[in-house]
């Protein structure tokens, strides 16, 4: 049985929202995490956080579908925990409005980038003999939606694309799973305005949205002893919203 202490932890888009949550919380479990984001003041500000908290973390800061960049900044050090958690929004778009540009900033973010930073630690993961794989989808990459299609079909692949993984990495000891949250309150999701979040949230069960720190609760149970017979599989931490399957 093993836990993340002393693991080497990249996540991606973890300068807010549910990722700044992940590398909190993947830190106070003692993984050493490397924090990845675009935007260079909110990595070094998660980074910070981390390191005044007592624990180890660094900031890495490059486009996550930069697979060289992404490459560059793990070096010769073997990751063992990947959270592919980097993502924009869809702006609530219809499909006449989701030109090629928007179109491929979402996928390349979303599913080039869950691509790129898998393929730059995967040697590593495989070196080890151990890995862990979170990719963060979506509950609305299970069932739709009727605006921003382009970012549940993003999403929808990220749920694929873990599925697949975990068939190809099972034989080196590399369990990869997706998680597909509900509304979460985080600064992605209050862009669209408070109203937009509660009138979401009143879609569930519960009738509220998530904590980010609940969502990343589940990434770490994942990756860590209680996630060792768990592989290929989605968990939808969503209040409700949607129940699907038996």
């Amino acid at each position: 049985m093993t836990d993340p202490t002393g693991r080497l932890a990249l996540v991606t888009g973890a300068g807010s929202g549910i990722g700044r949550a992940t590398a909190e919380a993947l830190a106070a479990a003692g993984a050493e995490v490397i924090v990845q984001d675009i935007d260079p003041a909110r990595a070094d500000a998660v980074a910070e956080a981390i390191r005044t908290s007592g624990a180890s973390a660094e900031a890495l800061v490059c486009d996550v579908a930069d697979e060289a960049a992404l490459a560059a900044g793990i070096g010769d050090r073997q990751v063992g925990i990947l959270v592919n958690n980097a993502g924009v929004a869809g702006n609530n778009a219809p499909l006449e409005e989701i030109d090629r540009a928007a179109y491929d900033r979402m996928f390349d973010t979303h599913v080039r980038g869950a691509f790129a930073a898998t393929r730059a630690v995967i040697p590593g993961m495989k070196a080890q003999g151990w890995g862990r794989i979170v990719n963060i989808a979506s509950n609305r990459g299970q069932v739709g939606f009727e605006r921003s299609s382009h970012y549940s079909a993003a999403k929808a692949a990220l749920i694929a694309l873990a599925k697949s993984w975990a068939r190809e990495f099972a034989p080196h000891g590399i369990l990869a799973n997706a998680i597909a949250p509900g509304v979460t309150r985080t600064a992605m999701t209050l862009a669209y305005g408070e109203t937009a979040v509660e009138e979401e949230a009143a879609l569930n069960l519960l009738k509220r949205a998530a904590a980010p720190e609940e969502i990343a609760a589940w990434i770490v149970i994942l990756c860590g002893p209680a996630g060792e017979f768990m592989t290929g599989q989605l968990i939808c931490p969503n209040g409700g919203d949607p129940i699907t399957g038996i």
